[in-house]
């Protein structure tokens, strides 16, 4: 194949030209430190203050709720750690998912050695934690509840709004790692009962190193990184305004017809998926059906290693991933896919393709038509 086709959005995505020109003023001209008081600062400062303003727009929350970060890993290591020690006189008991980003896996792990307990939910055959059963994990001395609202491997979307209930109606706070489907659908804080949220602009077409943290008004957490008074002495060091400014930008485009785009990739989706389930024999989808994010498709094929498929894709001009970018090298079956009980001789043979607003139908008949001949290859080998 000529051009590349690229399906691993999970992992990144390309930053648009749109955001591009929109940072490019502030790395030479408009460079100022936005603490200091002169005109180059101040400058600096309006074009931050405007991006936090059109995030908070996304999710119709207040500027003053939106705390930039260095990207979703941080914004959730800030979420669980400082909830966990400012409320560690109400209780020491976290709960969270089996599935949950390794940035929220280690983080609760790093709290148990620390003398902190961590429930970690089961999922179902699609990946989705039940609301009951995180009810009922809550203890008096409960202080946080932290379930993603997408899965970044299988796609599952959780039952948000269920579970922000339960967790307000019982004292204890609600954090979700939004990184995948913060600019893929449509969040509001007004509806979603959310007190903490995590997001990193190169998933939806911005910068890498910078994301945000939403933090609920009146909802208290300490300092994460400690210097000097940046983002109202919440995260000290100098704040880095390129990718600030392009990550306002993103969110501002991604907002854009968000509804449908929405639709749009999840047409694609939903015909990438019959047409490997339909022509690709012994193939079988990984998450829910429905309730996935909209550019998100695993798939294991049966008797077949997925590395060995991965290479023969990239042979064919087309980038792909097995599962979460974070555990690109480990030879061992994902987490994810054990968690979901998907059979050896199919979980083995795993692969996510994950789609974007630049995806086009021929790019998807062509994938289809790669994995359907090396598919074939492998089971002949």
């Amino acid at each position: 194949m000529s051009n590349p086709i690229y399906l691993d959005n999970a992992a990144t995505t390309q930053m648009s030209d749109a955001v591009k020109e929109a940072m490019e003023p502030y790395l030479m001209e408009n460079f100022g430190n936005a603490s200091t008081m002169y005109s180059y600062g101040e400058r600096a400062k309006e074009a931050m203050e405007h991006a936090r303003e059109i995030i908070a727009h996304t999710l119709e929350a207040k500027p003053s709720e939106i705390y930039f970060t260095s990207g979703g890993s941080e914004s959730d290591n800030w979420a669980i750690k400082g909830i966990a020690g400012e409320y560690k006189k109400k209780g020491r008991h976290i709960i969270t998912s089996c599935i949950e980003h390794h940035a929220v896996l280690n983080s609760c792990g790093y709290l148990e050695k620390l003398g902190y307990s961590v429930t970690y939910l089961g999922v179902d055959a699609y990946g989705m934690v039940s609301p009951k059963e995180a009810e009922a994990a809550i203890r008096p001395e409960t202080t946080l509840l932290t379930i993603m609202f997408g899965n970044n491997e299988v796609g599952t979307l959780e039952p948000i709004r269920q579970l922000g209930r339960i967790a307000r109606g019982n004292g204890v706070l609600f954090h979700t790692d939004a990184v995948q489907a913060y600019g893929q659908l449509p969040i509001s804080v007004q509806q979603e009962p959310v007190d903490l949220l995590s997001a990193s602009a190169h998933k939806f077409h911005g910068p890498k190193g910078v994301g945000f943290l939403y933090l609920r008004e009146g909802v208290k957490i300490p300092s994460f990184i400690h210097g000097g008074g940046q983002e109202r002495g919440k995260r000290g060091g100098t704040e880095n305004i390129p990718a600030i400014v392009g990550m306002g930008r993103a969110a501002e485009l991604a907002a854009e017809r968000l509804r449908m785009r929405l639709r749009r990739e999840a047409m694609l989706r939903n015909y990438m998926i019959e047409k490997i389930l339909h022509e690709i024999p012994e193939s079988r989808l990984n998450g829910h059906p429905n309730k996935r994010l909209p550019g998100n498709i695993s798939v294991s094929f049966r008797g077949v290693d997925g590395a060995s498929l991965l290479i023969l894709l990239e042979e064919d001009g087309i980038c792909a991933s097995g599962g979460s970018a974070c555990n690109t090298g480990e030879s061992r079956i994902s987490y994810v896919i054990e968690a979901l009980g998907i059979p050896e001789d199919y979980a083995a043979g795993t692969v996510r393709l994950t789609l974007s607003r630049n995806t086009t139908r021929a790019e998807v008949d062509a994938t289809v038509a790669s994995l359907k001949r090396n598919v074939a290859r492998l089971k002949e080998i």
